[in-house]
């Protein structure tokens, strides 16, 4: 079986356990570069053009306004705990907002970031992909006048 980075890099993975404990900011650090590669690579092959094209389209998902959408869409379809991540998340505080997001929707965002990160440490990659085609859907729904 192929090494995953960080055992190709000959560090030691984190436990489940240690995890659990990783700072919920920390967490949407991660799982922010992780959704964006997700959307990067989904709007490429859906969309194609140049990168100022594909900057327009992927800012419709990775904006705070549609992961807050996401989040609540889907609230219904997490589990106890990856709801228990999206508050931890949510109710860090962070260092600013930014300008074209509401507080609300940035600290939403931050919790659906958080449960990303979080998936992706754990190396559920199968939980993401669910999570991020349902956020996907949720959000071309949005765009095309539906929710």
């Amino acid at each position: 079986m192929e090494k995953n980075f960080v055992e190709y890099m000959d560090l030691e993975i984190k436990s489940e356990e240690n995890i659990r404990f990783v700072s919920p900011l920390v967490l949407a650090y991660i799982g922010d570069a992780v959704y964006e590669v997700y959307i990067r690579e989904y709007i490429l092959h859906k969309y194609g053009g140049n990168v100022n094209k594909l900057h327009k389209i992927a800012t419709k998902f990775v904006k705070a306004s549609a992961q807050a959408k996401i989040v609540h869409m889907l609230e219904k379809e997490l589990n106890k705990e990856e709801w228990a991540i999206i508050k931890k998340g949510r109710n860090q505080k962070s260092g600013s907002v930014p300008k074209n997001a509401n507080l609300t929707d940035y600290k939403y965002a931050t919790g659906f970031e958080a449960l990303i990160g979080y998936l992706y440490l754990l190396g559920n990659k199968k939980r993401i992909k669910e999570i991020i085609k349902k956020g996907i859907q949720v959000i071309e729904e949005v765009e095309q006048g539906g929710v």
